[in-house]
């Protein structure tokens, strides 16, 4: 069987915003804009890891142009998340997606709002946004890089948060 994971599309954004029938529900300009996939299965824990992920990813640039470096927490920037449960449509069999894997609509909502209030209270609340949950939503982004990053919550195989040996700090990649 697969390792149940919560998983989370990042994407570096100059701007970008949802709307629900035509009207713009929520926006933000430079930040990040997140996909949040829950499974079946997903913990608090798994949410918690999942969040400090986020706004801790340094997918943006420094003071002296040094990729890589900040934050969204760092810099004070926006984040723009959406509830996605299509993250786990699988297509083995044939070719329309099973969402199975994905956690019931009714468990969701709730587990949804406490990983936003995670994040909002994290962050700054003014600075964390989302869309409507288990809308139809049109979602209008500028990637920038571009860059996307998959963050997944394995359990049992994440980093000591105290830990600063990913860090990173010393190297870049080309």
């Amino acid at each position: 069987p697969r390792e149940q994971t919560m998983r989370v599309v990042v994407q570096r954004v100059a701007r970008a915003s949802v709307a629900v029938g035509g009207d713009v529900v929520s926006q933000i300009g430079r930040g990040l804009f997140v996909l949040v996939g829950i499974r079946q299965g997903d913990t608090r824990e798994d949410a918690e890891y999942v969040c400090r992920k986020i706004l801790g990813l340094r997918v943006f640039e420094d003071e002296e142009g040094k990729m890589w470096s900040r934050s969204v927490l760092d810099l004070g920037l926006e984040v723009l998340a959406v509830s996605q449960f299509t993250l786990y449509g699988r297509t083995t069999k044939g070719y329309k997606p099973d969402f199975h894997e994905s956690m019931p609509a009714d468990e969701s909502r709730d587990f949804y709002h406490a990983f936003m209030a995670t994040m909002r209270a994290s962050h700054r609340v003014d600075l964390v946004k989302d869309g409507v949950f288990g809308a139809y939503m049109e979602c209008d982004i500028v990637n920038t890089g571009p860059v996307t990053i998959v963050i997944e919550s394995k359990r049992g195989e994440r980093e000591d948060s105290s830990s600063s040996s990913n860090n990173n700090d010393d190297t870049t990649k080309a």
